[in-house]
């Protein structure tokens, strides 16, 4: 296994998807837009197919795009509920109703905080108002999390 997770490496790069499939839909636009242009001047008049061409690369860009961001959303609501009740088993009643204000994002941030960590990072989350990379930067004893979409 790769280093222990942390702040500088913890983002997840799925390579079929950053390296492939959104350069090869951005290319197809890119081409698509290029033909249109390009081909303008013909006398066979494919404005309307070429033009059609660019709508639907766009068009599978975005179908593209969506597909993949469901299942993200998805992760952010269970991290959101597993967060909850983590802060419910380590945090004080009090902390624990003043931990309400937190945003989905500052959930997020805070998934990474060891146990030991997490009441005085919440605490000064919601004291500072801290957005989640700032919360990320403060973590002392990462949590990995290695089961991200």
């Amino acid at each position: 296994m790769s280093d222990a997770q942390n702040y500088k490496n913890h983002v997840r790069w799925d390579p079929a998807w950053h390296f492939f499939m959104v350069p090869m839909l951005m290319l197809n636009i890119a081409f698509a837009a290029y033909k249109l242009v390009h081909d303008w001047h013909l006398p066979a008049n494919h404005h309307f197919l070429f033009g059609w061409w660019v709508v639907m690369a766009i068009v599978f860009f975005m179908v593209a795009v969506k597909i993949r961001m469901y299942p993200m959303k998805v992760q952010d609501r269970v991290i959101r509920l597993e967060e909850r009740l983590r802060l419910q088993a380590l945090l004080s009643a009090e902390d624990l109703a003043s931990s309400h204000a937190l945003t989905e994002s500052q959930l997020i941030g805070l998934r990474f905080a060891s146990d030991a960590e997490l009441p005085a990072l919440v605490a000064r989350t919601l004291k500072e108002k801290l957005t989640q990379d700032q919360i990320k930067q403060a973590i002392v004893n990462w949590r990995p999390d290695n089961f991200r979409v």
